[in-house]
């Protein structure tokens, strides 16, 4: 039975349908898919160490909460260190208040004496400014905060997820026919490999990157070095957009509590520098290779996942983008989106291959070019 082949514009249609689909769905139900995808990466993450004790005999639910405990203690050791931090930081706001009350206060006479702008207009303009940042950072905290109270949901999803592991996996090989087990089987083995390694070392990344960012700005003198440090490792988990916030705090803080600029050029260099490392030696050598996604897409991809889940989303949109990457590539259809989402360029596109082995020209077709040059 021959297979009915459906034009381009038809197939086109419906793929740019189902993704408008894909997305209206994803945004809508943002409360109940966003804790079960951490819940999803948090479970493939812990399944070696809660298979490793199940090996060792320990009973399945025990082995499950002995895993999720360790995780549980670790997670809570980082959020008391940050909020310890964080305490401290807010006794000195008052100081910081008081230097960025004074340096716009010069700022306002520098505008005026030199570019003739009246106080009354900058005044208004600083007040516009304030009320669209303060917008803009009341959606983000509520953003991170729905995130934050979601978070209740996950060790539930985790424990479940774990403990139905071989129904989910029994299921996925029954939805498709047997001659696909091979590559089910496959992908499965993949998305499981990918995501546990770039998850680890992605953290190891977190880590070398805080002690470089506190170490370079305890020399430079900023105050809560180490805060500054490990915020700005957690922001860089975030592709290219994060890097960019974690430069601005540490420049912020050191512009309300130091005279000059000598400071702030010294925290420029020193993260170009801490960049520098993490892209080239870093991140080949510690993140998974297994996660090739190029630059463009690795933008666009953290952008829509803020856009749909906020904060949350843009943490994860890289681990799942790499999971579709892996299907894309085991599927012939797809290929070509695999490869568009990856970071081999190739040297020469099909055109050029296609124009090389045209046959040669005839005689009037010569005639034809050469009259048009």
């Amino acid at each position: 039975m021959e297979t009915k082949q459906y034009p381009f514009y038809i197939k086109a249609t419906v793929i740019l349908f189902g993704l408008i689909l894909a997305v209206y769905a994803m945004a809508v139900m943002r409360t109940i898919l966003l804790p079960l995808a951490f819940s999803l990466v948090i479970a493939i993450l812990l399944n070696p160490l809660n298979n490793r004790l199940q090996k060792r005999g320990v009973p399945k639910i025990v082995a499950i909460s002995l895993t999720m405990l360790l995780a549980l203690i670790l997670f809570s050791g980082v959020i008391y260190f940050l909020s310890t931090q964080l305490m401290r930081f807010g006794d000195s706001i008052p100081q910081f208040k008081q230097k960025l009350d004074q340096m716009i206060t010069e700022s306002k006479g520098y505008l005026q004496s030199h570019f003739g702008i009246a106080l009354k207009k900058q005044n208004q303009l600083l007040s516009e400014g304030l009320q669209k940042g303060q917008a803009l950072l009341a959606q983000s905290l509520g953003s991170a905060l729905g995130t934050l109270s979601l978070a209740f949901l996950i060790p539930v999803y985790v424990f479940l997820i774990l403990f139905y592991k071989t129904l989910i996996i029994n299921f996925l090989y029954e939805a498709f026919s047997e001659e696909n087990s091979r590559k089910v089987s496959d992908i499965l083995d993949q998305m499981k490999s990918a995501i546990q390694s770039y998850m680890v070392g992605l953290l190891l990344e977190a880590v070398v990157v805080a002690i470089m960012n506190s170490a370079a700005l305890l020399l430079l003198g900023v105050q809560y070095a180490i805060l500054l440090g490990v915020i700005g490792a957690i922001l860089n988990m975030l592709p290219y957009i994060g890097g960019i916030i974690a430069i601005a705090l540490p420049i912020l803080i050191a512009t309300a509590t130091k005279d000059g600029y000598g400071t702030q050029l010294g925290i420029l260099a020193a993260y170009a520098v801490i960049q520098f490392i993490d892209n080239n030696i870093l991140v080949p050598r510690i993140v998974s290779s297994k996660v090739q996604i190029n630059a463009l897409f690795s933008i666009l991809i953290v952008l829509l996942g803020g856009t749909l889940w906020g904060v949350g989303g843009m943490f994860l949109s890289i681990p799942f983008v790499a999971i579709l990457k892996i299907i894309f590539d085991r599927i012939n259809d797809l290929r070509p989106w695999g490869k568009l989402l990856g970071d081999e360029i190739p040297t020469r596109h099909k055109g050029q291959i296609w124009n090389r082995r045209k046959k040669q020209p005839s005689v009037s077709e010569e005639l034809v070019e050469k009259s048009e040059k």
